[in-house]
């Protein structure tokens, strides 16, 4: 190795949650048996890993299809869906090949037992985001979603409310959050429901981040829990750069002999890191 080769490490607890690696199994068993397989919406938030199983056979669909489609077989991923999306398949004689995560699954159904118990939920979320959408639908889309608490100053909201947060957030906000309603008068029943395997990575990645002159952070550009661990990677190094494949890797971002830590969301596959960490090995 030259003196001014750049000394790339992987992060090891980056890579896929267990939510996203069980609903990629799930596919690939059915992909090597069946062919093809519909899969409603995109499997995990990042391009390069739903184009690499689109080669195998997965048919990315949207709701508006899932009307049109009967007796298929079709993916529900990680993000969990709302009631409606099972109510169709139904009516369809579709298969649903279910794949939702058990930590967001159990979310849902702490959301709908306050909603059936008319409390007043807020969900403190990303506005469209799949799982978001899916947790809504518990409530009959009664729940406020808001992704920043200026959004709650025009909306009367009643003394008592139950706050609950999207999966993927951080943890940090929510605690922020939490206070910020507390000390506007809110009787507010809080329920950190951020997955743990999330918000451990908050704790272990600026210890990380920390450890070299560079960091590259790989991520689609989709995924929420990227742009969560992007942040905290560039407050602890803002030699931080986001990358989302080798092809926006580029040699003026280092010096000679840099070290460089390559981290990524629970979304970005090991075999892209291991691609843009290849990469910078030539430089």
């Amino acid at each position: 190795m030259g003196a001014y080769q750049l000394k790339v490490t992987i992060d090891k607890d980056s890579g896929f949650c267990f939510g996203v690696v069980y609903a990629i199994d799930m596919a690939e068993d059915i992909l090597s048996e069946d062919g093809y397989l519909y899969c409603l919406g995109d499997i995990v938030h990042n391009e390069e890993e739903v184009e690499r199983l689109k080669a195998q056979g997965l048919r990315i669909i949207d709701h508006e299809d899932l009307k049109n489609i009967h007796n298929e077989k079709v993916l529900i991923r990680a993000h969990g869906e709302a009631p409606d999306t099972y109510r169709t398949a139904l009516a369809n004689n579709i298969t649903l090949i279910d794949a939702s995560c058990p930590v967001v699954l159990k979310l849902q159904n702490r959301i709908k037992t306050s909603f059936d118990a008319k409390e007043k939920i807020l969900i403190f979320g990303k506005h469209g985001h799949a799982e978001v959408i899916g947790l809504q639908g518990q409530t009959n889309n009664e729940a406020v979603v808001f992704a920043d608490l200026a959004e709650l100053d025009d909306i009367e909201l009643p003394k008592n409310i139950t706050l609950y947060s999207q999966t993927t957030k951080s943890m940090e906000k929510f605690y922020k959050v939490k206070d910020e309603l507390t000390a506007r008068g809110y009787e507010l029943n809080a329920n950190d429901t951020i997955c743990r395997q999330v918000s451990n990575r908050d704790k272990d990645l600026p210890v990380f981040a920390k450890s070299f002159d560079k960091i590259v952070f790989v991520s689609g550009k989709k995924s929420s829990n990227g742009k969560v661990l992007f942040e905290v990677c560039r407050k602890h190094n803002p030699n931080t750069f986001f990358v989302s494949s080798t092809d926006e890797v580029e040699p003026g971002m280092f010096a000679p002999g840099d070290t460089v830590g390559i981290a990524g969301a629970t979304s970005t596959p090991m075999w892209l890191m291991e691609q843009v960490k290849a990469e910078l090995e030539t430089y």
